[in-house]
């Protein structure tokens, strides 16, 4: 299938590992024009140097922390200045800590809506109007389950994400432009890896997910490419898991 991708451009965030990383190679394989973004510049020049060797065009780096006042609009403004235009959105930048208590400080829930929604948000509507002028636009959100297993500060950032892209969708799909939100499930990753023991990914392997194994940043990816391209212009305002049946509420 050919994806009508080629030239077309695209910021993404979270890009120097796991998801945003592989979303970022599979929009270049398909000849997208990348700027790239996180906390860890090596990391960020490994990447593009990956994908000019792979014959891609280099992508753009920027080395930002999303976390302070501002940077939405400063990391606008680079990718602009590298790109031109944004035609394509990949939020993938966030993070989920471990369970708190009910006791638990202001800060840990304040820290946890920044970095997974607001600064998402305004990164988003900062790019917006761009995509509006050109007619067409695709915001990629990777977010997270909004069910609550136990009390985490990240699953109502993850909420709120999910209400306000539906609510975004329908503003904006008269000019083109579809927003969409990839939940991923147990996907390898440095956090991953990080967070659960090899022995604790076996037993849940087995237990838990239906298809009897963690997944790969590829395979998210591949969905991810699919929703940012030409093809995907009647997928809209969805969440749509990639976890290999480990969910078991609806949204």
């Amino acid at each position: 299938m050919d994806l009508q991708l080629k030239g077309k451009t695209a910021l993404v965030t979270g890009a120097s590992m796991g998801i945003g990383r592989a979303i970022a190679k599979g929009l270049a394989a398909e000849g997208v024009k990348l700027c790239i973004a996180a906390r860890r510049k090596s990391l960020l020049e490994a990447l593009a140097n990956e994908i000019a060797a792979a014959g891609g065009s280099r992508p753009a780096v920027v080395e930002i922390d999303i976390m302070p006042e501002g940077a939405p609009s400063r990391l606008t403004r680079a990718a602009l200045d590298a790109l031109g235009h944004i035609d394509i959105l990949v939020n993938s930048a966030g993070g989920s800590k471990p369970a708190i208590s009910i006791d638990a400080p202001d800060s840990a829930w304040e820290e946890a809506m920044t970095l997974n929604f607001v600064r998402l948000r305004q990164l988003t509507h900062a790019v917006l109007p761009g995509m509006i002028e050109k007619k067409w636009g695709r915001v990629i959100n990777i977010s997270g389950k909004s069910e609550p297993e136990r009390l985490i500060a990240a699953t109502p950032a993850k909420a709120a994400l999910h209400a306000w892209a539906k609510g975004l969708s329908r503003e904006v799909g008269k000019h083109g432009i579809t927003v969409n939100c990839i939940p991923p499930g147990r996907i390898m990753s440095e956090q991953i890896r990080n967070k659960y023991s090899e022995k604790f990914r076996a037993k849940q392997s087995a237990e838990e997910i239906p298809v009897g194994r963690y997944g790969e940043p590829e395979e998210l990816a591949a969905l991810a490419v699919f929703l940012a391209s030409p093809v995907a212009c009647y997928i809209t305002g969805a969440v749509l898991p990639v976890d290999g049946g480990l969910r078991r509420y609806a949204f």
